[in-house]
């Protein structure tokens, strides 16, 4: 019997590592894809530990390529599972973003999924299985100052599954959002990074939000728990759209759905003039 097939973007850590070895447990033929191939010896080393060596195929693929993903598919014989994880995060306050900045941000979050899902699309409508599972973020529902870029481009990619699932159930092919809160994965490494201007109007408002970040890291859940939840679904035969996960996640979106913008508005101002 032929093995089921997934694709994973990004998987040179973090979730999409973590959602390889997992899904290869389950006996997947796991193609995971990666931007630098040399960044693989971790998944490697992971998978030989695991036992499932021989079910993941390491393969080059840069999401904000067109010639990257066409040359990918050239050597794709069938896909069942699609998991777009690709992605990166950058920090700052609008005003002192470029254009550029936000642009880049957009190309890998949420255009490259556009970009690899389009081209997979004819191998996943020959599969009784198929599915799209694209990991979103806590901040694809709420806003959160200073990662305005990020958001906007998880916000994006919130508003694109929701049609394409209604574009896409005819086809058999479901398309599902994962949306985890805080994890200890290295997508942040960039918002830790910001070095906001000495002379910046946003400097204290800046320190505020990466002090809150360093507070919660202790906090910060295991991204296996997010690699299981893929996996799980992966099997599901009637997948939900949505599925927050992470510490204190469903009760901020309960939250945000129930409490008038203002008041959430108010909350967080108070919070930020406390410090």
């Amino acid at each position: 019997m032929k093995k089921r097939s997934a694709i994973i973007t990004g998987s040179s850590s973090g979730f999409g590592l973590l959602t390889a070895i997992e899904l290869a447990k389950k006996d997947f033929s796991v193609i995971a894809t990666m931007r630098n191939t040399s960044k693989a010896e971790i998944l490697l080393e992971l998978s030989k530990q695991n036992g499932v060596r021989e079910n993941i195929d390491i393969r080059q693929l840069d999401v904000t390529s067109e010639e990257s993903v066409n040359n990918f598919i050239l050597k794709i014989e069938s896909a069942d599972i699609l998991v777009n994880n690709a992605g990166l995060a950058v920090g700052g306050f609008c005003e002192e973003l470029s254009l550029k900045d936000y642009r880049v941000q957009f190309e890998t979050n949420f255009f490259g999924a556009i970009r690899v899902t389009q081209a997979l699309l004819p191998f996943l409508r020959k599969s009784d299985q198929g599915k799209i599972i694209n990991i979103s973020s806590i901040s694809g529902q709420i806003g959160f100052p200073g990662l305005s870029a990020y958001s906007a481009s998880k916000h994006a990619l919130e508003g694109w599954s929701e049609s394409l699932r209604l574009e896409l159930k005819p086809f058999g092919i479901d398309v599902v959002l994962v949306e985890p809160g805080s994890y200890e994965t290295s997508i942040w490494t960039s918002i830790d990074d910001v070095n906001t201007k000495a002379d910046s109007i946003y400097k204290d408002y800046m320190k505020f939000i990466l002090n809150e970040l360093e507070k919660g890291k202790p906090d910060y859940g295991n991204p296996i728990e997010v690699a299981r939840l893929v996996s799980d679904i992966a099997d599901h035969k009637n997948p939900a759209l949505r599925y927050p996960v992470g510490k204190g996640v469903k009760r901020n979106l309960i939250l945000k759905n129930i409490l008038p913008w203002k008041t959430i508005e108010k909350a967080v101002l108070k919070r930020i003039a406390k410090k």
